[in-house]
């Protein structure tokens, strides 16, 4: 179910770290028609489609609805979308409250073998510290980040690779 989740969602280049648009989004409209062609049920279509609006850069109508899912899923949600405001205190509140969520195993593992492959250490330590994804180190990470072209790149890549995790786990 997520590859077809994956292709309803399909735009050029990542998502910001921040509340940017980019041109190669789809409109609310055009997402919620295809979030409905999927055949969801009961809370899983409005994870899907907050997070369907999340990553076409929908902050707010993504926000809308994330903040009235009371699971560890929606509070996920909602913490990468204040992450992406940015209001960083307010995305750590959320990710204080999703809890260990059951995508960051996944999430570790992957953000550590592609850091290993851009040779960045120095965050792998900061992100995967004992092999477990550290969220609010991600939020510190985006805030504080030297605003450098591959520093971007980086941090939207691992953005990405936290996306999917999500995305997978809730929709396997």
């Amino acid at each position: 179910m997520s590859e077809d989740f994956f292709k309803v969602i399909e735009t050029e280049g990542p998502s910001g770290l921040g509340p940017g648009r980019r041109d190669s989004i789809k409109s609310i409209e055009e997402l919620n028609q295809k979030i409905e062609s999927l055949n969801l049920a009961g809370s899983t279509i409005e994870l899907a489609r907050s997070a369907a609006f999340l990553w076409h850069d929908h902050l707010d109508a993504s926000h809308d609805i994330s903040q009235d899912i009371f699971t560890s899923d929606g509070s996920f949600l909602h913490g990468i979308m204040h992450r992406r405001e940015p209001d960083y205190p307010n995305a750590k509140y959320w990710f204080q409250r999703a809890g260990n969520h059951s995508c960051y195993l996944t999430l570790s593992s992957r953000v550590a073998e592609y850091l290993g492959e851009v040779k960045n250490e120095l965050l792998l330590k900061q992100l995967v510290p004992g092999g477990c994804w550290d969220p609010f180190a991600f939020v510190d990470a985006v805030e504080t980040v030297e605003r450098t072209e591959e520093d971007i790149e980086i941090l939207q890549n691992i953005q990405r690779l936290e996306f999917e995790s999500f995305v997978e786990s809730f929709l396997g």
